[in-house]
């Protein structure tokens, strides 16, 4: 009999369900919310109004093109956290509800571990142990997978994640949000070393993201007394100088992590996974210390239903199953 699970995402402004049976994931269908937009970042409010919304009908698609019936569903899956509360609350009182009605098992599944198990939906797949640098609006880590349930984090930031680095700094050149794309977009036409940004290095594996943001609001501060059009005049050669930093600073620590646990299979994962800088500087890097690089499709680097699927496959097998009484962990630890 097939393992077929739903699994449902929720954590924070993407509302998504997947279905994956025996270990292959069916679909992967998402509703992204553009409410958010116009207040430049996510409003929890807003958002778990709109996983209210989306949630009855992105779980229906789901089920029905994938060839599966409800009550052919072994197990319900959701996410339990990290995320935002009131997010987090929507996706799991529907997957407790609909598991309970089909009187299936029900599966808590964590984010970040649900991130970096995004790796195993295709091939090829990164072989034990690994190091999976985990980049995303929210988070920082870098984590030594042991196992598909095994994980261990040896670095993480110590203020701001990344990816909220590559949003808050947007902002300051006038990027409406989400702006850690467009400082993308713009950096391809720039020059990554115009303008010079310190680099923070904090002991052992740990990050700070704080100090840039600082850096780059003095300095464009400065450059706008002399010059109004300063940002709009260097637009690209900036967005290239900020990400030129921040990929430094990230693949530092990663250079670093690889060389502590001499491990050759290195992952990225997460939203910022999606940065076509950071990923062809991973590649340049890969080629130099001979290492096999793993970087999941685009539609699985940002939050989806197929990575939670995907982990929740892995729990299954193993009978990690969880209780009618779970609730949802806003900072939900590896």
């Amino acid at each position: 009999m097939k393992i077929n699970i739903l699994a449902i995402e929720s954590s924070c402004d993407e509302t998504s369900a997947s279905i994956i049976s025996d270990g292959k994931i069916l679909n992967n269908i998402i509703a992204t919310q553009s409410v958010h937009e116009k207040y430049g970042g996510v409003v929890p409010e807003l958002a778990s109004r709109a996983h209210q919304q989306h949630l009855i009908p992105v779980v229906h698609e789901a089920i029905a093109t994938s060839g599966i019936t409800k009550e052919e569903l072994s197990a319900v899956a959701f996410t339990r956290g990290p995320g935002l509360m009131g997010s987090l609350l929507v996706g799991v009182s529907f997957a407790k509800s609909f598991a309970y009605a089909l009187d299936v098992p029900l599966i808590d599944v964590n984010h970040m571990q649900a991130h970096i198990l995004a790796h195993f939906i295709d091939d090829p797949k990164p072989t034990f142990p690994f190091i999976c640098l985990t980049v995303s609006g929210g988070h920082t880590q870098l984590v030594l997978v042991k196992d598909h349930l095994d994980m261990e984090v040896i670095g993480e930031t110590l203020d701001d994640a990344v990816g909220e680095a590559f949003d808050k700094t947007a902002k300051l050149l006038g990027l409406p949000y989400p702006g850690g794309p467009l400082i993308d977009k713009y950096a391809k036409e720039g020059n990554p070393k115009a303008f010079s940004f310190p680099v923070s290095d904090m002991p052992n594996l740990s990050y700070s993201f704080s100090g840039i943001k600082t850096a780059v609001l003095y300095f464009l501060r400065d450059q706008l007394k002399n010059n109004p059009k300063f940002i709009e005049e260097n637009l690209a050669d900036l967005c290239a100088s900020i990400q030129f930093t921040l990929i430094k600073m990230l693949l530092q620590k990663l250079k670093k992590a690889a060389d502590i646990y001499g491990v050759k299979d290195i992952a990225i994962a997460g939203g910022v996974s999606a940065n076509s800088g950071l990923r062809n500087e991973l590649q340049s890097l890969a080629k130099k210390h001979g290492w096999r690089t793993f970087i999941p499709k685009f539609e699985y680097c940002t939050d989806n239903a197929a990575m939670i699927a995907m982990a929740a496959h892995y729990k299954y097998l193993k009978g990690e199953f969880c209780g009618m009484d779970v609730v949802p962990e806003a900072r939900m630890k590896i």
